[in-house]
């Protein structure tokens, strides 16, 4: 073998190292993001002997660790098909599934798992009991606490709010349904509604009606329908940057 043809091989050989190092790293990466998204089991004694308990996913911001300060809190609640006691079942949609996929958010992420045969309203109670642990525990910016949620969460979004309107501030129910009934103990917080024109499983009617109750009382609820979407309107809206960045915008107080 020349000279020449032993350089090309060596050359080649060292593209080919510095290739692999470079993938080893960026599955590291991502692992390492991923790694932020712990399982955790919350209990509380409600009465003697009686007890609440919450399996939930949280996530960590980058910098969480090394920044002396506070941070945002989102709220995550899943839809329907991801009840049960096997908590990645979680991670399907939404904000988890992101976070899993190596999605980096300025948020400490939430994400709770319903108990089989139970929908999100019946849990309103053990929710905020969850935040407030995680209020006292975490360095949590109480000024914005957020709420979302998609189908059976996009309902679950709406009850939590009619329940502590003063916990949050600022909520974007996606496909969700509520008591429009109801809308004048949220008519101050603000709201972003998302839905699928052509949604065969909760009908984008449900949406405009709370949205028409709000806004009949003043509200500044936003309202964004998707004209081809059906049941997922939460992939284009999660996968927006703008949801995120309003979000982020809305504190209590301001």
């Amino acid at each position: 073998m020349n000279l020449l043809k032993m350089q090309k091989l060596h050359i080649k050989s060292i593209i080919i190292i510095f290739s692999l190092i470079t993938f080893h790293y960026s599955l590291f990466t991502i692992h390492s993001s991923m790694a932020q998204q712990t399982g955790n089991i919350f209990k509380v004694e409600t009465s003697r002997g009686n007890y609440l308990q919450s399996r939930f996913l949280l996530y960590l911001p980058q910098g969480y660790d090394t920044l002396d300060r506070t941070w945002p809190l989102l709220l995550f609640l899943h839809g329907s098909g991801e009840r049960g006691e096997l908590l990645e079942l979680v991670k399907r949609n939404g904000p988890p599934k992101m976070i899993e996929e190596g999605r980096q958010f300025p948020f400490i992420v939430v994400s709770p798992q319903c108990p089989e045969d139970l929908r999100w309203e019946a849990q309103t109670g053990v929710l905020d009991m969850l935040l407030q642990h995680l209020v006292e525990k975490y360095r949590v910016d109480t000024k914005r606490v957020y709420v979302t949620g998609l189908s059976m969460g996009g309902q679950g979004t709406w009850e939590l709010a009619f329940a502590y309107p003063e916990r949050f501030a600022a909520i974007a129910p996606i496909c969700g349904w509520a008591d429009p009934g109801r809308a004048r103990l949220i008519r101050h917080l603000p709201a972003w509604v998302f839905h699928g024109a052509k949604d065969d499983v909760v009908p984008v009617e449900e949406s405009q009606k709370m949205v028409k109750a709000l806004k009949a009382l003043g509200s500044p609820v936003k309202f964004t329908v998707y004209p081809d979407a059906g049941h997922d309107a939460w992939t284009e809206t999660y996968e927006s940057g703008e949801m995120w960045e309003w979000l982020l915008e809305q504190k209590k107080g301001h």
